[in-house]
């Protein structure tokens, strides 16, 4: 059967430590009133050791405020505020969750049974605090809190938005009971473009043992991509319109949606090293492929790894490399076990919280204590090219969590 469009749902829940006393950072410019406003009136009750019951509000005087929100973010600050706002303050429906139930891979016994893809919005959290380190950022979807009795506990799965900063990083996609660290499943990868908006037709993309897929909604088979690369699928982003397909051996590969047609996008080999290739889109202004690079024949240690960063020249079909991201910072790594990598603006974060532009952060890494990645870093080692990116050790990210949803703790770094 064709793969079905379920309802839409909400999206998965989301891991946080709640502050015990949240303050404004002065240095904040763009924030919604109603949040700026929650906040610091819930401040004044506060230090005023008074509490504000928001429940007895006039529900005339919440629709009209209800009528007055422009910015979704200001619905989600609304609905987290108390359980009645909830019924006034409808949850934006682009937040929500949306599933497809796919059909069985006839020709791959080990998985006899078909799936559900779940394509979600994905953001960043930035929980209000003084202008001072260490802070969290937390990266993952977002739900509505569902819970209605009022005496219940706060699940320690959940977090109160109305104290966060909210940055919108696009849309990630996962298979719903996928676990990427089990060697029983051979899912790499996977995403979904859409065919005609009109019609609703889509087609699915997703990498298994070393094959590339593809599902159109209107059949009901999967088809083999021919001329591609033989390894093992790492990763699949989109970006403008196309797949573009990373794999384990280096090798890239950008597929059109319609026809299926592949083009390779292999970057140039770094002689004597291997390499850790990832795709980062940012949004649909620019692709960037990083590549960590691995020396050969020397001890392994993921805080000195070097990086070389390319941005996709689309018109030539090749790689550029960059030594300047400009204000952008690259988010590489994703929660549990959905597909992609994110980016953000700079500008979008606070002054001081310790990640500037220009700078990637690896965030899921193996260990749990990583560093902010900038180009010409001065190890102290005169053996060391200044011609890559490597870690700044100015700041210290320790990953307090990767899964369902990735927690970030910055701070500055003992000298």
């Amino acid at each position: 059967m064709a793969p079905r469009k379920k309802s839409s749902n909400m999206v998965w829940v989301v891991k946080s430590k709640q502050p015990a006393k949240t303050t404004e950072p002065a240095t904040e410019k763009k924030t919604s009133l109603l949040s700026d406003s929650v906040s610091k009136l819930q401040l004044s009750s506060k230090e005023q050791h008074t509490s504000s019951d928001w429940s007895f509000l006039p529900e005339e005087l919440l629709r009209i405020i209800s009528s007055k929100l422009e910015d979704s973010f200001d619905f989600i600050h609304a609905r987290a505020v108390c359980r009645p706002w909830r019924s006034i303050f409808p949850y934006p429906s682009w937040l929500l969750r949306t599933t497809y139930s796919l059909p069985s891979f006839d020709r791959f016994p080990r998985r006899p049974r078909g799936g559900t893809l779940e394509k979600f919005p994905v953001f960043l959290f930035r929980v209000r605090s003084p202008d001072t380190l260490p802070c969290e950022f937390f990266l993952g979807g977002i739900r509505p809190d569902k819970s209605t009795d009022p005496v219940e506990l706060p699940s320690p799965t959940l977090i109160n938005t109305a104290d966060c900063r909210i940055i919108p990083l696009g849309h990630m996609c996962r298979m719903v009971g996928y676990d990427p660290d089990s060697l029983s499943r051979s899912y790499r990868g996977v995403a979904i473009l859409p065919l005609n908006e009109e019609t609703g037709e889509f087609i699915v993309l997703i990498g298994y043992d070393h094959h590339i897929l593809a599902l159109r909604s209107t059949e009901t088979r999967w088809m083999e991509v021919d001329n591609c690369s033989r390894a093992d699928c790492k990763d699949i982003v989109t970006f403008r319109g196309k797949f573009y397909a990373v794999f384990i051996n280096g090798d890239v590969f950008a597929i059109d949606p319609y026809t299926l047609e592949t083009t390779p996008l292999r970057p140039p080999d770094i002689t004597g090293c291997g390499r850790q290739n990832y795709l980062v889109p940012y949004g649909d202004d620019e692709l960037y492929l990083v590549e960590r690079i691995i020396v050969r024949n020397s001890v392994l240690s993921f805080t000195k790894m070097a990086c070389r960063v390319s941005v996709l020249d689309e018109e030539a079909g090749e790689w550029v490399v960059v030594n300047d991201l400009g204000d952008r910072v690259l988010l590489i790594g994703k929660p549990g076990n959905s597909s992609g990598n994110s980016a953000c603006s700079a500008k979008e974060l606070p002054e001081g919280c310790g990640v500037s532009g220009s700078s990637m952060l690896f965030i899921n890494e193996i260990f749990d204590e990583t560093f902010p990645y900038k180009y010409g870093v001065d190890t102290g080692n005169p053996g060391d090219d200044l011609n890559v990116w490597r870690c700044s050790r100015e700041t210290r990210v320790t990953i307090l969590n990767k899964s369902p949803m990735v927690t970030l703790r910055i701070e500055r770094a003992e000298p």
